[in-house]
């Protein structure tokens, strides 16, 4: 089959934007004859010359800015737009409209192919709550939750007693965004100030005290294969949040994990379950808890960041694996995933 041109697509409408664009900068390094389209805060869509994007510094901290070669009012127009249609997309998008299934249906409907999970697969990992008991109707460990708002305050407070420490997060968001984490009675108290003037709904988790794991999976020629795992390290009184997870503030990284064969192999198995219940295609990565008691599920990303400093390439570098083969396989599943649907994928 010829292969289609390929366009990478990122920014978006999440708090996730400038990871976004980080992302697509090292994708950008790899596939150099992309054509790459811009989605702004303001939702029109921006084609960007590559030397713009790839040169563009502070990602994490400054908004891109540059000088667009053709815009579209929207994401809808842009499709429209001639040869739109004949193009695969590389979503190189976290969060928001971009990982939560909105994007995906609109490129399933009008048959464009694309990147990652589908719609269905995305709306489900998007949605923490749905994820959490998809994945624990394969027997494996979920913390013990409540909805934020569900019950009266009074119930909180008495999940905080009984389990000592909460972590409280928006049901759909990513990257270390409004996460609480909660041992004291104020604490508590100013989270539900926080998270209810917010207007955003939350989960409530009991905290559970073990070793950190994320773990990557890909998918080639219809098997998934295991990323090596990464561990997490927090400096004393930190929690990984943006500024620890992107620029390296009280937080450590370390690829591979420092566990034993054995144990990765519960973590990776943890993983393997949630990409399957969940129906993800091409790739996910999930965070996993290695507790006293066995590996407890967090949560599951459909669209893990691609940025140089990110897990899913540490875990490729590890492996052994170059991000070319891991971009172009990644490719080459949309455009099979699109023949068989009977998407057009040539120009």
């Amino acid at each position: 089959m010829p292969k289609s041109k390929v366009t990478i697509l990122f920014g978006g409408d999440s708090n996730e934007h400038r990871v976004s664009v980080a992302s697509a900068q090292n994708v950008a390094s790899v596939l150099t004859d992309a054509s790459l389209w811009f989605w702004t805060r303001e939702g029109t869509i921006q084609a960007v010359h590559h030397d713009e994007l790839t040169r563009f510094s502070r990602p994490f901290e400054v908004d891109f800015r540059h000088n667009p070669l053709n815009e579209w009012d929207d994401l809808e127009a842009a499709l429209e737009s001639d040869g739109a249609s004949s193009s695969v997309y590389f979503l190189a998008l976290h969060g928001g409209s971009g990982e939560n299934g909105t994007l995906q249906s609109l490129l399933e409907a009008r048959g464009i192919s694309f990147t990652g999970s589908g719609a269905e697969a995305s709306r489900l990992c998007f949605d923490k709550v749905r994820a959490r008991e998809i994945v624990a109707a394969r027997g494996i460990r979920v913390p013990e939750a409540m909805l934020f708002g569900a019950d009266p305050d009074e119930a909180l407070h008495h999940f905080l007693q009984r389990t000592e420490k909460l972590v409280m997060k928006p049901v759909a968001d990513g990257s270390s965004h409004g996460i609480w984490f909660i041992s004291q009675k104020h604490e508590l108290e100013d989270a539900i100030r926080a998270v209810r003037a917010s207007n955003t709904p939350y989960i409530v988790e009991k905290f559970i005290k073990g070793q950190e794991l994320t773990v990557g999976f890909r998918e080639q020629k219809g098997e998934l294969f295991a990323l090596p795992c990464s561990e997490i390290r927090l400096a004393p009184g930190r929690t990984f949040d943006f500024e620890g997870k992107y620029l390296g503030h009280g937080s450590e990284e370390i690829t591979p994990a420092q566990v034993t064969p054995e144990t990765a192999a519960v973590a990776q198995q943890v993983a393997r379950e949630a990409h399957k219940a969940t129906g993800c295609r091409g790739y996910s990565r999930t965070d996993v808890i290695l507790s006293n008691d066995g590996p407890v599920f967090l949560e599951i990303n459909t669209l893990p960041g691609l940025t140089q400093a990110s897990f899913i390439p540490q875990q490729l570098e590890t492996a052994g694996i170059s991000m070319e083969t891991f971009l172009e396989q990644q490719l080459s599943i949309a455009r099979n995933r699109a023949a068989r649907s009977g998407t057009r994928t040539t120009d």
